[in-house]
């Protein structure tokens, strides 16, 4: 316990159990005898999260699997960045036309990067230790009792997996097919790149208004005419990656639907969630009829 309850001891643990994840991944990929580069992604980031829900068993916790929302995809695109760098080089040796990586594709694969470090350092700020769980893990085990196994699994960390997993599959296709530079495609990943600010300024404000010690309901800056500018923000940011594939491969349309699966994700099940748990301070009714639930625009009555 004297381990688990230091943040420091808490860190490695969760770093290591991340190492064999991607080991795991890494060598399920490589060894899957699978012809479609979707499908071995997909089998491997599934070995990978299994490997991940065994150690949230062995702990009994499952914000063990937190900081995977935002470490999969940077594993995911840069790992096919390196495989490209390396048969470009390979191509060049052999004589062959070079093919380096493209506007579209650096500029996607940097915002995915800035967006999953960002947001895995938001993580590791409001990490207390491997003795703490988020509260709706544990709203969750206590309202579903015999069941929680079941709703860990696929509900805590599988579900979320596939959803992020399809939200990534846009950038893949954009980095492993190498579309020529598409302008489109680059105004949506700035629109993807606003996202992460908006996002990362409401979660500075949150900290800003906890660390003052601020109760009730924070009423200012995005949070003023916003409940969830955060969600707000992590919406934005994968319908950017997805429309920014769609205009540089449109038969390839059906990458829309990890953005539009993550929206439904977001409202149906984090917003309620949020609110629900926000709903037994006093004065909830008065702030949610006053308050929009994502768009940070000014309510006129």
């Amino acid at each position: 316990m004297k381990i688990l309850n230091s943040r420091a001891w808490s860190f490695a643990i969760v770093a290591a159990i991340y190492a064999v994840a991607a080991a795991a991944g890494t060598v399920s990929y490589i060894f899957i005898p699978l012809r479609e580069m979707w499908l071995k992604l997909l089998v491997a980031d599934v070995i990978a999260t299994v490997i991940t829900f065994a150690f949230s068993v062995i702990f009994k916790n499952a914000s063990v699997y937190d900081p995977y929302w935002s470490v999969q995809p940077i594993v995911i695109t840069l790992a096919l960045a390196i495989v490209e760098i390396q048969r470009n080089t390979a191509l060049m040796e052999s004589g062959e036309a070079l093919q380096p990586l493209g506007a579209t594709q650096v500029i996607m694969l940097a915002v995915i990067i800035i967006w999953g470090v960002r947001l895995t350092a938001n993580w590791a700020y409001t990490f207390k230790g491997l003795t703490h769980q988020d509260w709706r893990y544990t709203m969750l085990r206590e309202t579903t009792g015999k069941l929680y196994p079941l709703v860990n699994f696929a509900g805590i960390h599988m579900v979320p997996t596939l959803i992020v997993y399809a939200c990534t599959l846009p950038a893949v296709y954009v980095i492993s097919d190498a579309p020529p530079f598409n302008i489109g495609s680059v105004i949506f990943c700035f629109v993807s790149l606003a996202a992460v600010i908006l996002q990362g300024a409401a979660d500075f404000e949150m900290h800003k208004f906890k660390k003052s010690g601020g109760s009730g309901f924070i009423r200012t800056g995005l949070w003023k005419h916003s409940r969830h500018p955060n969600y707000l923000g992590e919406i934005t940011m994968w319908w950017g990656i997805a429309l920014a594939a769609v205009c540089t491969l449109p038969e390839m349309w059906y990458l829309i639907l990890g953005a539009f699966a993550n929206t439904l994700l977001f409202l149906f099940v984090s917003i309620p969630l949020a609110d629900k748990h926000q709903s037994r301070k006093d004065g909830f009714a008065e702030y949610k009829a006053q308050t929009r639930m994502l768009l940070p625009i000014k309510r006129f009555k």
